[in-house]
């Protein structure tokens, strides 16, 4: 795996160096009051750069129109299970990285156990981090990752098949729902339910792809990972405006406001354009996902 980051601007270079020292710092911090002996144990294994800084072939949201950005993704392996909880350890790194970063962090964290049987069962998504990624920082005496197992085309057509076949439906029944509740007039769970379709189609599509999605209920980072695997995606919600990237992150709140909070509120128009956006969406997975599975079948047949 590279160490390097010559191939990324200066400024570039010193965000990566700050998220580092932010990972670090909100870790040590998280564990300090630390009780149990084997939590005092914790550390962190291995923080990995991984997609298109990684590649070299990132978008700079000046550059685009659409107001499309490329996000710093982070890969971090630790040494226990329960480090692997956002909501408890990483959370604060998180809010930091969006007052001391301009461009967005998407982090995912696991155990290097998970990551090396994910590696050992060929799934496409830390084989590429393995190929592609760059190491930012590794513990003193860390072994390199498993090297990945192949599969062949039969396998990888049968692996995403199922994926999407399992997912997919889920993300359309939930328009049901939204609908429902729409017309009865329960605009916030009307939300909670376009949450859910734009949820499980982002996981849809991960797993249909790479044959994985992180465990999560963030659709600004399931939305990133998965505009970096097919940039069509990005047409389905514009963000030049910052209206538009409000009433997006508005529906990133309805997973958890629209059920428990009374003082979340929606208005019918930006219901109407997150449904437009859902649907948008729902159109360009499918078709994402049917021609990944289309180039499969061929290869097994080839």
């Amino acid at each position: 795996m590279k160490k390097d980051l010559d191939h990324l601007p200066r400024r570039k270079q010193r965000d990566l160096e700050r998220i580092v020292a932010i990972l670090h710092e909100e870790f040590d911090d998280a564990l300090k009051f630390a009780t149990m002996e084997k939590r005092k144990r914790g550390r962190i294994l291995k923080i990995v750069l991984f997609g298109s800084y990684a590649r070299g072939d990132w978008v700079d949201g000046f550059s685009s129109n659409r107001g499309y950005q490329s996000d710093y993704d982070i890969l971090i392996v630790v040494n226990q299970k329960k480090l692997t909880d956002e909501a408890a350890i990483w959370y604060k790194a998180e809010d930091r990285f969006t007052r001391a970063i301009r461009e967005p962090v998407t982090l995912i964290v696991h155990t290097l156990g998970e990551v090396n049987d994910q590696m050992a069962m060929g799934h496409y998504f830390f084989a590429d981090i393995r190929r592609e990624g760059v190491m930012l920082y590794e513990l003193k005496g860390q072994k390199p990752l498993t090297k990945p197992r192949s599969l062949n085309a039969q396998q990888a057509y049968d692996t995403a098949k199922e994926h999407f076949d399992q997912r997919f439906p889920r993300a359309t029944d939930f328009m049901i729902g939204y609908r429902s509740f729409r017309d009865h007039g329960k605009l916030a769970l009307a939300a909670f339910m376009l949450h859910q379709a734009v949820e499980h189609a982002y996981h849809a599509l991960l797993l249909a792809l790479t044959h994985y999605t992180p465990n999560s209920h963030n659709i600004v980072n399931l939305r990133n990972l998965a505009e970096a695997r097919d940039r069509r995606l990005i047409e389905a919600w514009p963000r030049f405006y910052k209206r538009d990237r409000a009433t997006y992150q508005l529906l990133k709140r309805a997973y958890v406001e629209a059920r428990y909070s009374p003082h979340f509120t929606i208005t019918p128009e930006q219901l109407d354009w997150l449904e437009a956006g859902t649907r948008r969406l729902h159109a360009l997975v499918e078709q994402a996902c049917q021609e990944h599975l289309a180039k499969l079948k061929a290869e097994t047949s080839g």
